[in-house]
């Protein structure tokens, strides 16, 4: 994953209400929900859930499939299996230099 995607998802997951959208679709029966789902279980306009949804569509995050007139969302799990790779590799690549040193010689 390259420095950009990190940086994009980052910002996509930067909203408290983004990271709200994520579990409450994590926590649907079928792993999936429609936008009147998630405005269910928010106190914000639909308006407002469609353009989070959106934010968090257009990072890769979720995706959509087309369930008659609606759209049903559900989470990427390989977007975020490789953000959690990538994550790693960033984390690790921060340390001090005689952190990772101490971490080869044990």
């Amino acid at each position: 994953m390259h420095d950009d995607d990190i940086a994009n998802i980052m910002r996509a997951l930067g909203h408290p209400v983004r990271l709200e959208i994520l579990r409450i679709m994590a926590s649907q029966r079928e792993g999936q929900c429609c936008c009147g789902d998630v405005t269910d279980s928010l106190p914000l306009a639909q308006s407002t859930v469609s353009q989070h949804i959106k934010v968090l569509h257009d990072a890769g995050l979720i995706e959509r499939k087309p369930h008659g007139t609606r759209n049903r969302y559900c989470i990427r799990q390989d977007r975020f299996a490789e953000l959690g790779t990538a994550f790693g590799g960033l984390l690790k690549g921060l340390a001090p230099v005689a952190a990772n040193k101490e971490t080869e010689l044990a």
